[in-house]
């Protein structure tokens, strides 16, 4: 990517302005105006200064996380950030586990299947859609189980508007070469594709299912070729820290761009294993690797936790196959069912729970 003699305008508003342009190969943000000095804007900067970017055309794509800019999508994510600096919470990304359906056993999966076939409706999910997005929604992830068995998906990507960009996660199972360029034309923004170890045999296993890790690189082949953003995500355990150049390297030579390390959570069928957690020594390695890591662009969501606090409840929400709404998809704990009443009912109570932007994600708090 040639950076040279390209700047954006990240923000422009009568309190602060913020532009991004590149130094060697990675952004660098000026900002200013009142609110440019403010403790939460500054951390918030401190994020994007100096990182590598996904992907750069005439538009600045920061991370498979954030809508482009400029975008009507990133501007409502600039100020639902402002807004939430006078305690005005906006669920800035939302999850939706269209189906529980899913051909892989994961060892680790947050929410494994019921065996009761549970599922969202499309016009169901078309009206949750609508609804979070009058609620300033900039990000809708479809999730599930495997959202790639669930028919009418590209469907439920058109009722994505430009108020907000569309992702989807998956394991690879079910993600044709067809269905990539239909969710393309769609409007879909991204896909995360989850990879548990850069071998393909450990791989295979922890998904408890043979050819689990070529479905995931066909996955991110026809996602390429269909000029989707790829992202890599990683759930990190103790027992897999140990490999994240191995990742990085993978994620390199597929063309990704962007890897993502998650960290583990005692939750689902990992509920009460804390021998997978990471330590503080597990912490200071991944802090220093990322620091020093060359393209691709890597998104630690444990650092961004450490600086920001726990998203769950405060920008992140999550419904289930069954209805229910979470905090995140970690978190187990339901607020309501959109069966029952608005999403907005539903978020608003979620704001009375004391575990908002806690240090400490609430599953891994003894």
């Amino acid at each position: 990517m040639d950076f040279v003699d390209q700047s954006y305008m990240l923000v422009d508003s009568p309190l602060i302005k913020a532009k991004a342009a590149f130094e060697n190969g990675r952004i660098k943000v000026s900002s200013f105006g009142l609110l440019s000095m403010l403790p939460y804007i500054r951390s918030a900067v401190e994020m994007i200064d100096g990182q590598i970017p996904a992907k750069v055309n005439e538009k600045l794509f920061l991370s498979t996380w954030l809508p482009p800019a400029p975008s009507q999508a990133f501007d409502r994510f600039v100020e639902s950030q402002i807004k939430s600096m006078v305690h005005n919470r906006t669920p800035d990304q939302v999850t939706i586990s269209i189906t529980e359906e899913c051909p892989n056993k994961c060892v680790h999966c947050a929410l494994p299947d019921s065996g009761q076939g549970l599922r969202l409706e499309a016009n169901l999910i078309k009206d949750i859609i609508s609804q979070i997005l009058d609620l300033g929604t900039t990000l809708i992830i479809f999730d599930g189980g495997e959202p790639t068995l669930y028919r009418g998906l590209p469907q439920l990507v058109q009722a994505v508007d430009n108020r907000a960009i569309s992702t989807l996660f998956t394991s690879g199972a079910g993600f044709i070469e067809s269905l990539a360029y239909e969710l393309k034309d769609s409007g879909l923004y991204a896909i995360n594709v989850s990879i548990d170890s850069p071998v393909p045999e450990e791989h295979d296993t922890i998904r408890g299912r043979k050819g689990a890790f070529r479905d995931a690189m066909k996955a991110v082949e026809f996602a390429l070729e269909a000029d989707l953003l790829v992202d890599i995500y990683v759930v990190l355990r103790h027992q897999n820290i140990h490999q994240l150049h191995l990742f990085h390297e993978l994620a390199r030579n597929i063309g990704a761009h962007e890897l993502t390390f998650f960290e583990v959570v005692p939750t689902g069928r990992f509920s009460g294993k804390k021998d997978v957690l990471l330590s503080e020594g597990d912490y200071d390695a991944l802090q220093e690797f990322v620091s020093c890591a060359p393209p691709p662009r890597i998104f630690s969501v444990p650092s961004a936790l450490k600086r920001f606090g726990c998203f769950g409840g405060r920008s992140w929400m999550h419904i289930t196959p069954a209805g229910d709404v979470y905090p995140c998809a970690c978190f187990p704990l339901s607020f309501g069912n959109i069966h029952h009443e608005p999403v907005r009912s539903i978020w608003r109570r979620m704001g009375e729970h004391p575990f908002k932007g806690s240090k400490i994600c609430p599953m891994r708090n003894q």
